[in-house]
């Protein structure tokens, strides 16, 4: 009997599911815990998934209610969660020099929704040498802060575990019960927090773009200036939306809290722009909270929810719907309103097929917004900006919360596991569901019908 392979599509989201599970496992341990106590399962369940997850809502305080083991493990999960399964177990074959199938390049290749023919591991080591050159510099610049502040060994844990957080966009810290909040003052610390979510965020391959233009202007002494202009599209496309969204972010959280003296209505310019700098950033799927965000009013959790919900750039640590499916949707109706048959970015066309998956990815989770919020707020008891606020956050894997997370019921807590399960799985399985080979296609030509829309 011919035994039946499992596809990319099935592998990668049981892959996640098998982290989760052993995650589970590891932190149900006596000994993950701080009094040395089992964790009850539900408990283990959500730490684990959120780690795994990269997205940051907590049931019980990171810093305390875990032992260093316990944490230690939260921090492997948030790592092998934030680059993803398929590539850390496909480094750890190039480690034990193993062969490497087709099959399995395969499904690196789609694990990291990329369509690389050729350079496909360079790639992957490029990646983690990148990461690790990334975080350990991240980590020494809090050992800077965190030492002074918590001592030699506690600083350097707090540090190490804060510079993956931030870069794998997980939220999560080891420093406190307040995340940011005590340091919303500190532009040091803001700042590095700030640059690691943005990296983290950007995506990779905007990241080896730029520093191989930087490296051929060096080398051919070329003008600075014309970096952007050699840059792929890609690059462009995601310098140019990230750059707009954290500005319009910035901008609407200044004005809707200027005069809120429970986030930023009682600090000085500086650190009200600052703050509001912080707060458009993190909503970009990190986590971190500089102000109280259960005080932020409705315009501001208006301009989150839609930032939350587009996240960062693809193949990154960020979740959401991602900048350049969600500017796809947007430019095709743009092009369509004006009469456009094509879709032209920085004078490139784009794919038919790309502009359907964007559509597609937003679609469906548009509607796994819906569907999870109407479930959240049934019963009462919790508002509609809090629930919405938390499902998406969830959905998006963000990890922020107006205060709800550690006091959720059975119900609810399910629920919000279940979402943020599915928002880190859910674009990459649909992003190649819907990149199927051409054999799926239909094979029948049907006539044209008439159709009225609008």
């Amino acid at each position: 009997m011919k035994r039946k392979r499992i596809s990319p599509v099935q592998f990668i989201p049981l892959s996640f599911l098998c982290l989760i599970a052993i995650g589970t496992l590891l932190l149900l341990i006596p000994a993950a815990t701080a009094k040395g106590e089992s964790t009850d399962y539900l408990t283990a369940l959500f730490t684990a998934t959120t780690s795994v997850c990269v997205t940051g809502l907590v049931v019980v305080d990171t810093y305390a209610h875990w032992s260093i083991f316990g944490q230690a493990v939260i921090l492997v999960l948030a790592q092998i969660g934030g680059l993803g399964v398929v590539a850390v177990g496909s480094m750890l074959m190039l480690i034990a020099k193993r062969k490497f199938s087709l099959g399995s390049r395969k499904l690196l290749n789609e694990s990291l929704n990329l369509d690389l023919s050729k350079g496909l591991l360079a790639f992957l080591i490029r990646i983690f040498k990148g990461v690790f050159f990334v975080e350990s510099l991240g980590a020494a610049l809090y050992c800077v802060k965190f030492i002074p502040l918590l001592g030699t060994a506690k600083g350097i844990w707090a540090s190490v575990f804060q510079a993956v957080s931030a870069f794998c966009n997980a939220g999560m810290d080891v420093i406190g019960p307040n995340s940011m909040i005590d340091f919303n003052t500190d532009d040091y610390l803001m700042w590095v927090t700030m640059l690691l979510i943005i990296f983290g965020g950007l995506g990779f391959v905007v990241w080896f773009d730029i520093i191989d233009r930087v490296k051929e202007v060096v080398k051919n002494h070329l003008s600075p200036r014309v970096i952007f202009t050699h840059l792929e599209e890609h690059t462009k496309l995601v310098l140019w939306v990230t750059l707009v969204l954290l500005a319009l972010g910035t901008v609407i959280t200044f004005i809707a809290e200027y005069g809120n003296p429970e986030t930023i209505g009682s600090m000085g310019l500086k650190d009200k722009l600052l703050n509001s700098l912080f707060q458009s950033v993190t909503f970009r799927t990190a986590g971190f909270a500089s102000v109280p965000q259960g005080a932020l009013s409705e315009s501001t959790c208006m301009a989150g929810y839609v930032l939350m919900f587009i996240g960062g750039s693809p193949v990154g640590t960020a979740g959401g719907v991602k900048t350049v499916t969600f500017f796809l949707v947007f430019m095709n109706a743009w092009s369509y309103i004006n009469g456009r048959k094509e879709n032209v970015i920085f004078h490139k066309r784009v794919g038919e097929e790309a502009m359907r998956k964007a559509a597609a990815v937003v679609f469906v989770s548009m509607s796994a917004v819906f569907i999870m919020t109407v479930l959240f707020v049934y019963g009462g008891g919790v508002s509609l900006t809090d629930g919405l606020y938390e499902v998406v956050s969830a959905l998006a894997t963000v990890g922020l919360s107006r205060g709800l997370t550690p006091n959720l019921n059975v119900f609810r807590r399910i629920l919000i596991i279940v979402s943020m399960y599915l928002g880190r799985i859910g674009p990459i399985s649909m992003a190649i569901f819907f990149s199927r080979s051409a054999g799926a296609e239909n094979k029948i030509r049907h006539s044209e019908g008439t159709f009225y829309v609008g």
